[in-house]
């Protein structure tokens, strides 16, 4: 009962984060309510990380002996690929404008839509969503116990079919585009052999710009 009532929890929060970050429910807020568009984002960013910390008293104050830990040489690894994860969030971060992820570039600029541009940044020519694959390289280097399990399991399959809904808007907004970019960068798991070389972002970038 205690593992169900943790992934339910994950569930419902995984839920309503999609809901809130639709475009639908955003057109929705904006018909009704278009002065709190420039708002938007950094309330919704406040609300998922506060609807966050019960999800996370679940998980942590759960009593469950440990499934499996690293130990040895396998600790060193897995902190290895932790350690390059968290580095790599911080310098993929540079290729994000931080100010509009958090919502506060829109409400200094009182704007209320996405950018238009198209930008294919170093890590993306390799993977097109970095900061998923950081999240899945972290959550499955810890040690595990049943909580910690279930949440991985939950949070990876919210990470798959979420990417996918990104993907929907995305090519909704950059359309051909968008679809090229798919076919030669693989979704979360980097590939040695699938991948955009620069001159071949260059050429996708300029091929938007032009149309």
């Amino acid at each position: 009962m205690q593992l169900a009532a943790i992934a339910l929890a994950w569930l419902v929060y995984f839920v309503l984060h999609s809901m809130l970050a639709a475009s639908s429910f955003k057109a929705w807020i904006a018909g009704r309510w278009p002065q709190a568009m420039p708002g938007y984002r950094l309330a919704f960013n406040s609300l998922a990380t506060v609807t966050l910390l019960p999800v996370l008293w679940l998980v942590y104050a759960a009593e469950s002996d440990w499934l499996w830990q690293w130990r040895g040489a396998w600790g060193w690894l897995a902190n290895g690929f932790a350690l390059a994860a968290v580095l790599g969030f911080l310098a993929t971060g540079r290729s994000y404008d931080m100010g509009e992820f958090l919502g506060l570039r829109q409400l200094r600029t009182q704007g209320n839509e996405d950018p238009e541009s198209f930008k294919v940044s170093f890590i993306h020519r390799f993977v097109r969503h970095p900061w998923y694959c950081i999240g899945l390289v972290l959550i499955w280097s810890r040690d595990m116990n049943g909580p910690l399990l279930v949440s991985a399991l939950m949070i990876t399959a919210y990470l798959m079919v979420g990417s996918k809904l990104e993907e929907g808007k995305l090519i909704a907004g950059y359309g051909e585009t968008y679809r090229r970019y798919m076919a030669k960068v693989p979704g979360l798991i980097p590939l040695p052999w699938k991948f955009l070389t620069a001159t071949e972002a260059a050429a996708l970038m300029s091929d938007r710009e032009q149309h």
